[in-house]
């Protein structure tokens, strides 16, 4: 590929190509903490970049809370925010680049965290033991399902045996 400089020059091709992809090793334990760091209270392309830097190892976490530009208090806790996660909520601005787009990751408190976790105990507790399970075991892997579809799933499954089980007593009638 060429390329002209601001000076009118063609450049030629890349000098140096990689002949691989990077990959971060998922094993280390630097790499486990900063992957487990949530993303919350930014913009789409505020958090695709903290998602690019994660994936390229260019993350590098807080050590202590930094000021806040809105309260000038130490309660920013994410890198890379200038705000905290109060003073962006009550804005309804981005807490990286104050941008008023659609937030994409809102911001959950302790409270909310608490409560949505002991409302999907409380589901999970009414569950039999093998959707439970089965729910726990695809949740665990990264995949998204939701408790409505299994009990959805057990209202086919009874109307799927109320079916057979009528063409049971029917071809027991015309024997």
């Amino acid at each position: 590929m060429i390329k002209v400089s601001t000076s009118g020059k063609k450049k030629g091709a890349q000098k140096h190509q990689n002949s691989y992809a990077f990959r971060a090793n998922k094993n280390s334990k630097k790499t486990k903490l900063i992957n487990s760091l949530p993303i919350n209270g930014l913009c789409k392309r505020c958090k695709d970049i903290i998602e690019w830097r994660k994936k390229f190892k260019r993350y590098k976490p807080l050590k202590t809370p930094k000021r806040c530009v809105c309260c000038e208090e130490k309660t920013v806790k994410e890198a890379y925010h200038i705000l905290c996660n109060k003073c962006a909520k009550d804005k309804g601005v981005c807490a990286k680049c104050q941008g008023s787009e659609d937030i994409v990751a809102d911001v959950k408190d302790d409270k909310e965290l608490l409560q949505e976790q002991q409302e999907l105990d409380s589901i999970l507790s009414s569950l039999p033991e093998r959707k439970k399970r089965t729910y726990l075991r695809q949740s665990k892997r990264g995949g998204v399902v939701s408790l409505s579809n299994q009990d959805q799933e057990t209202e086919d499954d009874d109307d799927h045996l109320d079916s057979v089980s009528d063409e049971e007593t029917n071809d027991e009638e015309s024997s």
